[in-house]
């Protein structure tokens, strides 16, 4: 329903609160993708993926550059899961 309104019905602190969604939904969607297994306890011991996000985040914070950080992430784990 708010995505078919004008922004122009909104005020100012409602757009504020707004912004905020992307934010708060992001960490909702990856933790468990990071931290869960594929039976739903969290798996902090030899999980190649919380190796590979920390890589990612490292290098999307020095490059600001988010296919830099994607790809990062990606090949970090790649090269975690085949040679480690």
């Amino acid at each position: 329903m708010i995505a078919i309104l004008k922004k122009e019905m909104f005020n100012d602190r409602i757009r504020e609160v707004l912004s905020y969604v992307p934010s708060a939904i992001f960490p909702a969607i990856i933790f468990p993708a990071i931290f869960l297994d594929s039976f739903g306890s969290i798996q902090l011991e030899d999980n190649p993926k919380i190796l590979a996000s920390i890589i990612s985040m490292i290098i999307g914070i020095l490059s600001r550059n988010i296919l830099a950080t994607i790809f990062s992430g990606l090949f970090s784990y790649w090269m975690i899961i085949f040679y480690f």
